[in-house]
């Protein structure tokens, strides 16, 4: 496959979602340099299976990870299985939650299935690569870390902002919490890649891969920072460790649905790196004035892109029957049940609550009824009289109960 060098085109790449100037390190000068001499490049961008789904945040690097494999570069596609276990330090105030093999394994089989629209992993000249960094992780012996450690200074982690917050609470840091940018820039050299894509918040982790090649290989790295998706307003993140965001396992009405619902602020930073609309395209749309007619396009843009343009129709046609003219839809997924069962039971049995005191929340909040008539009773129980009747739960659930 030819390396593509047209500026116009490889601009555009550069611009979509970097954070700035200060985005590509060293400099984003000299990345578009390499970019256009013409030498391929190995890219890669790693995620840590800490949830079964990816969300839209994820996809906005998967997409600019796939733009630079159209351009002719080797691409890989990294499952932290083995960092995952460590648990990449937090801004929490806490070490994240160390996750069991098992755990692992369970999270990250579902990961190809959801970016198969967005990553070639079949093109016959240049798949994504994908790889798991237990490979080279799992083998390194003790010996082997400590002379990896002896790269790093404890003040140059301690420069780690979550680090110096941590200090200054008085809270603490544990010495694991210093493995993980140590083994995460292992990867760097292991995969032996030319540049690292990332969220802003893996900066620290990437330089130090960085920092690992220049002292084993003398090669330096380049590190592409890509925006977090966040509320342009708000500032507030879309995260996978807070369960917050769009997940990309969701049926495409669900999808659909769950982009109408972020905020106002969250539309142009998701149409900026979770759409294939040019940024000319982007910028003549009149967010401000009529979002709600913005954030309809956006969701159609992200459905169409994840599933297809048939899904995403359908997707929209549902959802301007049963959300915004308030219809029940024609075919509802049928919920057995028995006569005497607990509309709490009902909801987490057939999906519409996580658990009986998220079924209660919902209940007292007003969003659930029956055939239009809302429960207010956390206590109601169903009977005859609902056989055949619809419970929806929220703006776009619904089950139709079967005795």
């Amino acid at each position: 496959m030819n390396i593509v060098t047209d500026e116009k085109r490889i601009d555009e790449i550069l611009e979509r979602g970097v954070i700035s100037e200060d985005g590509i390190l060293p400099t984003k000068e000299g990345l578009k340099e390499k970019l256009m001499s013409g030498e391929k490049l190995r890219f890669y961008m790693g995620a840590d299976p800490t949830a079964a789904a990816l969300h839209l945040g994820h996809a906005q690097n998967l997409i600019l990870l796939e733009d630079f494999r159209k351009l002719g570069h080797e691409v890989i596609f990294l499952i932290g299985d083995f960092t995952s276990m460590i648990g990449d330090p937090t801004d929490k105030g806490a070490a994240r939650v160390k996750q069991t093999k098992e755990q692992v394994e369970e999270n990250f089989k579902g990961w190809v299935e959801q970016v198969k629209n967005i990553l070639s992993f079949e093109d016959k000249e240049n798949p994504v690569q994908v790889k798991h960094n237990s490979e080279w992780l799992g083998k390194l012996n003790f010996g082997d870390v400590l002379e990896l450690a002896s790269n790093f200074t404890v003040q140059q982690m301690l420069e780690r902002d979550m680090f110096e917050k941590r200090m200054k609470e008085e809270k603490p840091i544990y010495v694991h919490e210093f493995m993980y940018p140590l083994m995460q820039g292992y990867d760097s050299v292991a995969m032996d890649v030319d540049v690292e894509l990332c969220g802003t918040d893996q900066i620290f982790n990437a330089l130090a891969g960085r920092t690992l090649l220049q002292k084993l290989k003398g090669k330096n790295k380049f590190v592409v920072a890509a925006n977090l998706i966040a509320d342009e307003k708000t500032g507030e993140l879309m995260s996978k460790s807070t369960g917050t965001g769009v997940f990309l396992d969701l049926s495409s009405n669900d999808l659909y649905g769950a982009v109408m619902s972020v905020t106002d602020g969250m539309i142009k930073p998701l149409f900026i790196g979770c759409t294939k609309l040019s940024l000319g395209e982007i910028k003549d749309l009149d967010i401000k004035k009529n979002p709600r007619d913005a954030k309809m396009k956006l969701a159609f843009e992200i459905v169409k892109l994840f599933r297809s343009e048939k899904d995403a129709s359908e997707a929209q046609e549902y959802f301007v029957k049963t959300i915004q003219n308030k219809e029940i839809p024609d075919e509802v997924e049928e919920a057995k049940t028995k006569s005497g069962a607990a509309i709490t039971d009902f909801m987490v049995e057939f999906g519409l609550a996580t658990s009986k005191g998220d079924a209660r929340r919902k209940i007292e909040q007003g969003g659930v009824s029956i055939d239009g008539e809302k429960i207010t009773d956390v206590n109601f129980v169903l009977t005859k009289e609902h056989d055949g009747k619809v419970v929806k739960v929220g703006k776009h659930n619904f089950r139709k109960i079967v005795f």
